[in-house]
């Protein structure tokens, strides 16, 4: 009889425990979001700003990032995602357009200089992070506006840019895309091979987001530094989506020294959302055909969403960006993961618990709760990508002294 008078207060300390271990844990999570640089591999802000211009040094009514929601999550350097849509290269405009973006992302540090700066180093980012203004490094999402020359590699590097991704939907001159069903060249060009080891030697990271898995074995042979997947998750969920990285994939990054950083859109995340927006993509497609629409037409947009809402398509979960993390983790260990959300590039297919750039500290909230340690924390919101960059820098170093 006492014991079950005891139950009913037994239950209540064990609540009050559980919501004080809670609190504590999020208010821990709101601290390291704070006080560590958060590097995010993959946001589109370039290119939604070039279909929208608004001003993203004030909170903005649509998109995922703007400096007042960037500062709440912590988010301190959003790598710039010079985006560059295939059908650049076929118009012969590709570097045209890069030249426009990176003038875009320059012109927002020049407009708000208490606010963004441009950083081209690992050393500009930490300095920036001191000042308490958000870095704004470059990297360029497609490598068409190199256009067949090789002085070009340079000139970007020149430009800002710290990694290329080397193809975008289609395959370029460079290389083959996951996303074209057609292979031009069985892995990287002729041209492309000699793009990797330019990219080592003036020092720009490799992406190997986007490329095929035959172009990322052959980058693995030929790169002399390690490699980032800017925003790539793992295909062990998602069996069959070329764009993830399988498992023999991830170990040969880990042997390279690199890096995956994980993308929250939700068909990255989870198998059957993906299926469904394949789906979703494959009756957009028939119906831009049989209206005669281009990509970028707003009819698409509308398509799209109401195909998604009739078709109940969802979204993944916070705790499935986690579950991608520990996938890594427990396969190639904590120093080759890292955060490439795709914030801005992924519309609103964004999981539950992360959908803009305040949110952050849930995730950290949730790693926490999976007993990631701060260290750990730390090496996956930007100290794993630091040392890759690093380490390129070192390598660009190496071979420019050693030619």
């Amino acid at each position: 009889m006492k014991l079950n008078h005891l139950r009913p207060f037994l239950f209540l300390c064990l609540v009050v425990i559980f919501s004080s271990c809670s609190k504590n844990l999020k208010d821990e999570a709101d601290k390291i979001a704070q006080s560590t640089i958060i590097l995010d591999g993959h946001v589109d802000i370039p290119y939604r700003l070039n279909n929208k211009m608004e001003d993203i040094s004030q909170r903005t009514e649509g998109g995922d990032f703007d400096f007042v929601r960037a500062k709440k999550g912590g988010l301190n350097a959003p790598f710039m995602s010079i985006y560059i849509p295939a059908e650049k290269e076929e118009e012969g405009t590709a570097k045209k357009f890069a030249d426009y973006l990176i003038d875009m992302v320059e012109k927002i540090a020049a407009d708000s200089p208490d606010k963004f700066a441009v950083a081209t180093s690992v050393a500009d980012v930490h300095s920036q992070f001191e000042k308490g203004v958000i870095s704004l490094p470059m990297g360029m999402e497609n490598g068409a506006p190199i256009e067949g020359d090789l002085k070009n590699v340079e000139y970007f590097y020149n430009r800002g840019i710290r990694y290329i991704t080397l193809t975008h939907s289609k395959n370029n001159h460079i290389c083959d895309s996951s996303y074209d069903p057609e292979k031009k060249w069985n892995g990287l060009s002729p041209f492309g091979n000699e793009v990797v080891k330019e990219m080592n030697r003036v020092g720009i990271m490799i992406d190997v987001s986007h490329i095929t898995d035959d172009t990322f074995y052959q980058v693995m042979e030929i790169t002399q530094a390690p490699v980032i997947a800017s925003h790539s998750s793992c295909r062990a969920f998602t069996p069959g989506f070329m764009r993830n990285m399988d498992d023999e994939m991830l170990k040969k990054l880990a042997e390279n020294g690199g890096v995956i950083q994980i993308n929250f859109g939700s068909s990255f995340l989870d198998g059957e959302i993906q299926k469904k927006y394949d789906e979703a993509f494959a009756a957009s497609a028939e119906y831009a055909k049989e209206n005669n629409l281009n990509a970028d037409d707003p009819k698409l947009d509308e398509f799209m969403s109401k195909y998604k809402e009739e078709h109940n398509i969802g979204f993944a979960d916070i705790t499935d960006i986690v579950k991608h993390i520990d996938h890594v983790v427990n396969l190639i260990g904590i120093d080759h993961v890292g955060i490439g959300s795709d914030f801005d590039g992924v519309g609103d297919s964004l999981p539950t618990g992360m959908k803009d750039v305040s949110m952050y500290p849930n995730l950290i909230h949730e790693l926490l709760k999976k007993g990631y340690s701060r260290e750990d924390i730390v090496k996956i919101c930007s100290g794993n990508v630091f040392r890759v960059w690093s380490e390129v820098e070192a390598t660009a170093k190496r071979l420019q002294t050693s030619s």
